[in-house]
C-alpha cells in the first residue's frame, strides 16, 4: 500500500507538473493528484485480473491440446486443478474486485497473446508441475502457486512489463507499491469462505492520508513565494539556475511540513525528503538539501515558528 513516503512522492510529482504547466488552477491539479493515487489502485486491479487471465488460459490450452492432430492421452485429459484454485475462485467472487473491474473497464481482449505467453512459461515450470502433482491442497498452498505466477512469471516477463509501462506512466515508480498491495492481498486471502477475504486498501487510512496530501499540496503552492525567499537567503552563493527544480520543490515541501504540520516530527520530515532526493534528484542533492534545510530549520526554531504537538517532536 501507499505509505507516507509514497504519498509525498505523489505530491512532489503533482507540484512539478503544476509548476511546469501553463494552467495554475489549483483545483484541477488537486484532481490530477487524487487521480494519480487512484491509478495505483487501478494498476493493482489490472494485475489481479492478469493473474486470473493466466490461470483461465489453462482451459484454452486444454482445448488446443485436445484438438491436436495426434493428441496424447495427457492432451485428452489434462490436469486442470488450477482452474479451481481457492485464491482465484475467491477473487472472482469478491464484490470489491468485481466492482473495480467494472469501474476501470478491465479487459485483456486488446492483448490476447499475453496470457497465452505467460501461461506457457507457467506450464513449463517445475513449480507448476509440482503444484499439479499435489493432492493435499489448502488455501495456503493454493496461494503459493499464485505468488509464483506473480513474482516469477509476470514480473519477470518483458512483455508484461511493456504492457504495464504503456498503460501506467508511473509504472517504474509505482511498481514497488503494486508488489506491496499484492503481498497484502495474499495475507488477506486466508479464509476458505470468500466473503471473509478482502482486497488490499490503497493506503492505511485514506481519510487521513487524503487530507495530508491535499493540505501539503495546497500549502506548498500557497506559501511558494515566501518559502522560495527563505531558500534564497541560504543559497546566495548558488546561481538559481544551478539548483535543480526537484531540489527546490523538496526543500519547499520540507519547510511546509516544518511550519504547517504540527504532528509530523522534524526528523521524520528531513529523513523522508532526503530519501526521496536519493531516488528522484541528482547524486549530490541529498547532502545539498540536508545542509540547506538544516540552516532553515535552525532559523525557524530561533524565530519560534515551529510548533509541534507532542513530546519529542522537535529537537532543542
Amino acid at each position: 500500500m501507499l505509505n507516507r513516503r509514497h504519498l509525498r512522492v505523489k505530491v512532489l510529482q503533482s507540484l512539478y507538473a503544476y509548476h511546469q504547466s501553463d494552467s495554475k488552477d489549483v483545483k484541477s491539479h488537486e484532481k490530477l493528484l487524487l487521480q494519480s493515487i487512484d491509478k495505483v489502485y487501478e494498476m493493482y486491479i489490472w494485475m489481479l485480473s492478469l493473474i486470473s487471465e493466466v490461470i483461465d488460459y489453462a482451459a484454452n490450452d486444454a482445448e488446443e491440446r485436445a484438438n491436436k492432430h495426434l493428441p496424447t492421452a495427457e492432451d485428452l485429459k489434462p490436469n486442470l486443478k488450477i482452474l479451481e484454485n481457492r485464491f482465484i475462485t475467491s477473487l472472482k467472487q469478491n464484490k470489491e474486485y468485481i466492482a473495480a473491474v467494472k469501474k476501470y473497464k478491465i479487459s485483456w481482449d486488446f492483448d490476447p497473446e499475453l496470457s497465452r505467453a505467460l501461461f506457457n512459461i507457467l506450464k513449463n515450470s517445475e513449480d507448476y508441475k509440482a503444484y499439479l502433482a499435489k493432492t493435499d491442497d489448502t488455501i495456503s498452498t493454493d496461494k503459493d502457486i499464485i505468488k509464483f505466477i506473480f513474482k516469477k512469471v509476470i514480473l519477470k516477463s518483458s512483455l508484461a512489463e511493456q504492457v504495464f509501462e504503456d498503460m501506467f506512466i508511473f509504472w517504474p515508480v509505482d511498481k514497488d507499491v503494486l508488489q506491496a498491495l499484492i503481498a497484502k492481498t495474499f495475507k488477506n486471502f486466508a479464509y476458505d469462505d470468500p466473503a471473509q477475504n478482502k482486497l488490499a486498501e490503497v493506503t492505511g487510512n485514506w481519510v487521513e492520508d487524503r487530507d495530508f496530501i491535499i493540505d501539503l499540496f495546497q500549502k506548498c503552492i500557497k506559501f511558494d513565494t515566501p518559502y522560495q525567499e527563505l531558500i534564497n537567503t541560504k543559497t546566495q552563493n548558488w546561481e538559481p539556475e544551478r539548483i535543480a527544480m526537484m531540489d527546490t520543490l523538496l526543500m519547499k515541501m520540507g519547510i511546509t511540513e516544518f511550519i504547517n504540520f504540527p504532528s509530523v516530527p522534524v526528523k521524520v520530515t528531513i529523513n523522508e525528503y532526503l530519501e526521496i532526493a536519493k531516488e528522484f534528484s541528482t547524486p549530490k542533492s541529498n547532502s545539498f538539501i540536508n545542509g540547506i534545510l538544516d540552516k532553515i530549520l535552525s532559523e525557524l526554531k530561533a524565530e519560534n515558528k515551529i510548533k509541534k504537538i507532542g513530546r519529542g517532536l522537535i529537537e532543542e
